[in-house]
């Protein structure tokens, strides 16, 4: 009765936000004078030829496993209209300079001679595909492409609404769309735009517009989102979705965290909890999805397991980046330049057998990413069986670290002992929690004051104290001779909950609401606020603030570490404290009604850089 509950309240708010577009105009049905859609006898009778006349496939789009290679994702462009937090930085990331992105008449060319080898299916991906502004004739002309059975798009579904009636006409016939809340506020807090109820307005298009299945892709990210797992499922009652739930995977800038993964296997046993008679449907051999579907339901569920069950035996696809290059995998690095080929006059048989010898390299599976699960860790550590990935970090990987080398770079942090290694050395894993997702800003760390502890820098330590002057008065210190420079702070605490307050804190079942994220927004408003709440700490406009909290079962406490940067003359190690600290109340403050057993403890410096006192590291 309450899942049905649930999905009358979620079918009526996507109903209710589809009534208009975000001007308040109403949705309308196109004029008598736009051309009509093909019925549906027309499309049968279509793929009917196309099954019947199917050439034999070609030699050129089957690798050395015998893989036949023929869907194929074009990225139409490296822009984005969101910020997602486990797709890009905030910043957003360098484009390519217009002039080396596919025009046009590139991406045609080339999906021309796909086509004609044997794909029929093409999905047009980004970045976000609908901003690019001859979307619509692109469709169009891939429709006309003798052989193609499918044309899809994967769309943030921002810009969706009010293009779908011209995509359709165009010749689009599938669709997915990204949506990882059902909460308005959370949807703005992962993606950093507001926008939710466009892409609940794109979704009524779709199912008006006869789409079905209408696919909902929807990352799933412990901590996060994966209490909302029940409510996408009651969504498939009353509407024809194919809601598909993603393992959070691993892409360069998303700073991805095997505690934030959700294995398929476990959200089917939450699932099923609640609709004991799900049932398993029937796979194409090249599917990626493992699909299930409630009896009396008109939608269906799917779970795309990428980290904990992959599908590379039986993988059919190639991408084409928007800067043109070909990638035989998702997770490979290697790329060749079809663009440079293309620009230098290469003909089509010179285009063919480079495509071929691309697919001819490809991997049985994942490049470098899986390792065979009899490749057992040690026997002193306590790992879930579930965990492929976690059974690869305790193997170094060259191409990792060169990944992680360029991604502290970027962030301009010291290279730090990774949270992977960190949760290495416990017994058990701690279910992580961090409402920035940047998991990766931590921690070989230091504090003055430690017996183990690293020191660089001309003057690592100091005789005297620096904010008493000498007459032993308070005083504030005079930095206005000292140079700018580039300051990272990192400080932690720990909240010791006892098990009652970390079981309601676990399953956000508090009253008060999500204890986890509220704290993560009083440490960032902590660390802003420092020289209001230090006397004699001077004013730092902050670059970048991190909080992140992690649930450790093992001492039902919650783990704090905040981060922060700043480029001027005195060092932040304050506001890291300050955030860590208050962080830490908070917690206590949300959770007092329910104990007041709560102890707070371990607020310390766990690293500083920058200074003319050198680095700090905590070993």
């Amino acid at each position: 009765m309450a899942a049905r509950t649930v999905s009358r309240i979620l079918l009526g708010l996507v109903r209710s936000s589809a009534r208009g577009c975000s001007s308040g105009a109403p949705v309308t049905q196109p004029s008598p004078g736009e051309p009509s859609r093909p019925s549906r006898e027309e499309l049968s009778t279509r793929l009917q030829f196309l099954r019947e006349h199917a050439a034999p496939f070609s030699a050129f789009l089957t690798d050395s496993f015998g893989r036949q290679h023929s869907y194929l994702r074009i990225s139409l462009t490296e822009k984005c209209n969101l910020r997602c937090q486990y797709c890009m930085p905030e910043e957003g990331v360098p484009l390519t300079p217009k002039a080396d992105l596919l025009t046009t008449e590139e991406i045609l060319t080339l999906a021309r001679l796909f086509v004609k080898e044997g794909v029929d299916k093409i999905r047009l991906t980004g970045g976000e595909p609908l901003i690019r502004p001859d979307v619509v004739d692109i469709v169009g002309q891939l429709h006309q492409l003798e052989g193609l059975r499918t044309i899809g798009v994967t769309t943030n579904g921002i810009n969706l609404a009010w293009l779908l009636p011209k995509l359709q006409q165009a010749g689009l016939s599938a669709i997915n769309i990204s949506l990882d809340t059902l909460v308005p506020a959370k949807f703005e807090f992962i993606v950093r735009r507001k926008g939710f109820h466009k892409v609940m307005e794109g979704i009524h298009k779709a199912i008006e517009l006869g789409y079905n299945p209408v696919k909902v892709n929807c990352v799933v990210m412990r901590g996060l989102n994966e209490d909302e797992l029940l409510n996408f499922v009651a969504l498939t009652e009353g509407l024809p979705l194919d809601v598909r739930f993603i393992e959070y995977m691993p892409f360069d800038g998303n700073k991805w965290n095997f505690k934030k993964m959700v294995s398929y296997k476990e959200m089917l046993d939450t699932i099923r909890q609640q609709w004991p008679g799900l049932v398993k449907l029937p796979e194409e051999e090249s599917s990626t999805a493992k699909a299930y579907k409630i009896p009396g339901f008109r939608g269906q569920i799917s779970f795309i397991t990428s980290m904990s069950e992959h599908f590379c035996g039986t993988c059919n696809r190639l991408r084409i980046t928007a800067d043109g290059n070909l990638k035989v995998c998702l997770f490979g690095n290697s790329e060749v330049s079809l663009r440079d080929h293309l620009r230098a006059g290469a003909s089509e048989e010179e285009l063919l057998r480079i495509i071929g010898a691309a697919v001819g390299r490809k991997k049985r599976q994942h490049a470098g990413i899986f390792l065979m699960l009899q490749e057992s860790p040690p026997a002193s550590q306590s790992i879930s069986s579930w965990h492929p990935f976690l059974v690869w970090c305790l193997k170094p990987r060259g191409n990792f670290s060169d990944q992680m080398a360029t991604l502290w770079k970027r962030l301009r942090v010291p290279k730090t002992l990774s949270l992977v290694q960190q949760w290495l050395g416990s017994v058990s894993p701690l279910r992580h929690y961090n409402s920035h997702t940047d998991s990766d800003t931590n921690s070989k760390c230091l504090s003055p004051g430690s017996q183990a502890q690293g020191h660089s820098g001309p003057r690592s330590t100091s005789n005297h104290l620096t904010h008493v002057d000498s007459e032993g008065r308070a005083a504030m210190v005079d930095v206005g001779g000292k140079p700018d420079t580039e300051r990272v702070a990192v400080a932690s605490a720990v909240v010791l909950l006892g098990p009652v307050a970390f079981k309601l804190v676990q399953q956000n079942q508090l009253k008060k609401g999500d204890a986890l994220m509220v704290a993560q927004l009083a440490g960032v408003q902590a660390a802003k606020q420092t020289s209001q709440l230090i006397p004699l700490c001077h004013h730092v406009a902050l670059n970048h603030i991190q909080v992140q909290l992690e649930l450790d079962s093992t001492r039902h406490a919650v783990v704090i570490q905040a981060s922060c940067r700043a480029r001027g003359p005195t060092g932040v190690e304050m506001e890291a404290l300050t955030s860590a600290a208050l962080a830490a109340l908070t917690l206590y403050d949300m959770c007092k009604a329910v104990s007041r057993d709560i102890v707070v403890e371990e607020i310390k410096l766990i690293s500083k850089t920058g200074g003319q006192r050198g680095d700090f590291h905590r070993a």
